[in-house]
């Protein structure tokens, strides 16, 4: 299909999507190119992916309830998904962006996604979800803007900043997929980066006397960090599109896909100031730096680099430290806390727990003794067309087997509509844990060392916890948490460390209503790709 004909496809399915809704959301527009190129994150030259020529892609900046559309062209020679680190598809599973809802898109061909960012605030990512992808990159910074009717619980901030940070490997991504493929676990990282480069390659400049929003998110591949700026005070003011009771940090560890956005005063003496991210929980401590130059800077950099926390214990209060404000407003008209999440009636407790195992002789990971491989066709299209042999309702059970071993399977979760659960991650290893749910937002109501028991209970916050998308699970610790099942679907549930959701630690939750309703689910867009079985329907 020629670019002229690409095009008209995309404008016929924009007119009709405006056709079709009231029109009083705005829509922005974005075409991008995703293409190989060279890029030098640590000083070596490497094969990266570029959207529009850019490492990291381009910033999505948008406002609650736009309808974004997303013209993506796969000029890269395998196929190519992006996902919404966070962002969530409202009845919209099939924008999703990941294996088990999409077919990907081939080389030379584009898709257009097709989003609204319905009753959402806050600062997100993008990221290639596919094979791999996102050790070259291929990743870039989303926020979504309050509108301007509803109040913010802060003054507006003299500038903006976008810090996507997390650690790197020198070698390209197919050599770390070979390793992975091969039965392996990837080596310790070479080096951390900040913005697609490693120390004191970026200069964030700022007025003395004024306050700085920096939107921090962790999009690495293996490893937690901690942030800090030196000399200066962190507030936290949002946690992935919750506003947070703003507490003052001296640094934040942040975990892998989680997100921060903090102010910052330059209220220092005017001179630069070390940005600082380092790895957590690693045995070999790895930084990078950036630099805080104050526009009438009198010098240089100040000494070294501060240090960060050592301790897990510190670690841990500081997530118990996190608070919903429940003053402020959020994406609509009505106080962010009146939603009384601790006095829902409870349906269903998943229990959820990570494991090692060697199989066939390879290293795999596994949830509740899974360990989770790719279907020949997408599970949401097999869903969708009935095609039997796909996939397995409850091919997962709810509560942990047991033992250390593990087995293959394409694992996927059946819950219903409107369900109210209890989900607690059981991590009984000794490597913190980060964990995504696509589609959803949680209330984080615990966690602690140890076991998990129904004691634990007496111990959560049910009042004031804070809603987000993505969570850690501390060595030999569980975290517990309430979710809604309010997204009609088939969203992924991950671990965000990538080598391990590559190797089987993930799976699929299937939110069901009877109902066939587009009031509950959005049918299958016009131009979505068939692929596998689904071919033939």
């Amino acid at each position: 299909m020629g670019y002229s004909r690409k095009l008209s496809c995309v404008l016929l399915l924009v007119v009709l999507l405006v056709a079709c809704t009231k029109g009083e959301d705005p829509y922005r527009f974005y075409t991008w190119n995703v293409t190989y190129g060279d890029i030098y994150p640590l000083g070596v030259k490497q094969q990266g992916i570029l959207i529009n020529g850019q490492f990291p892609g381009p910033l999505i900046e948008s406002v609650t309830n736009d309808n974004l559309i997303i013209s993506v062209f796969n000029s890269l020679d395998e196929p190519f998904l992006i996902s919404w680190n966070g962002v969530q598809q409202r009845r919209n599973s099939w924008q999703d962006g990941v294996y088990g809802t999409n077919c990907p898109i081939p080389p030379g061909k584009n898709f257009t996604y097709v989003l609204q960012v319905k009753d959402q605030i806050g600062s997100y990512f993008y990221f290639p979800s596919l094979a791999f992808h996102k050790a070259a990159g291929g990743y870039g910074g989303f926020q979504i803007a309050s509108r301007s009717v509803i109040p913010v619980p802060f003054p507006p901030p003299d500038g903006d900043f976008t810090i996507l940070a997390g650690d790197w490997y020198n070698r390209n991504h197919t050599d770390l997929r070979a390793i992975l493929d091969g039965g392996s676990d990837l080596p310790f990282p070479d080096g951390l980066i900040i913005n697609g480069h490693g120390s004191n390659s970026n200069t964030f400049q700022v007025d003395q006397g004024k306050t700085y929003r920096f939107r921090i998110s962790n999009v690495g591949l293996t490893t937690s960090i901690n942030f800090r700026i030196q000399g200066h005070k962190m507030l936290l003011v949002e946690v992935e599109g919750t506003h947070s009771l703003q507490n003052t940090y001296d640094s934040l560890d942040i975990h892998l896909g989680q997100t921060y956005s903090v102010l910052v005063t330059a209220d220092q003496p005017p001179q630069d100031y070390y940005i600082v991210v380092s790895t957590r929980f690693t045995s070999q401590v790895l930084n990078a730096t950036s630099i805080l130059h104050y526009s009438n800077s009198a010098g240089g950099v100040p000494g070294s680099p501060p240090e960060g926390p050592t301790q897990i214990d510190w670690s841990m209060n500081q997530a118990r430290s996190l608070r919903e404000n429940l003053t402020a407003s959020g994406p609509r008209p009505n106080p962010q806390g009146s939603y009384r999440y601790g006095m829902i009636n409870v349906t269903r407790t998943i229990r959820l727990q990570n494991s090692a195992p060697v199989i066939d002789g390879k290293q795999r990971y596994a949830v509740n003794g899974v360990s989770f491989i790719t279907a020949d066709t997408p599970l949401k299209l097999a869903d969708h067309f009935n095609i039997q042999g796909v996939f397995s309702l409850g091919s997962i059970p709810d509560n942990p087997t047991g033992g250390g071993g593990g087995y293959l399977q394409t694992s996927v979760m059946a819950a219903d509509f409107r369900a109210y659960v209890e989900v607690v991650f059981e991590n009984p290893e000794d490597t913190l844990q980060s964990w995504h749910i696509d589609g959803h937002v949680f209330f984080v109501v615990g966690m602690d060392g140890g076991q998990w028991s129904d004691a634990s209970r007496q111990n959560y916050n049910l009042r004031d916890t804070i809603a987000r998308s993505t969570v850690q699970v501390y060595p030999k610790s569980w975290t517990a948490l309430y979710m809604p099942l309010d997204n009609v679907g088939m969203w992924n549930v991950r671990s965000e460390n990538w080598a391990r959701q590559y190797l089987g630690q993930q799976f699929y939750l299937r939110v069901y209503s009877p109902a066939n309703s587009w009031r509950d689910e959005y049918p299958i867009p016009s131009n979505a790709f068939l692929c596998g079985r689904a071919i033939s329907h």
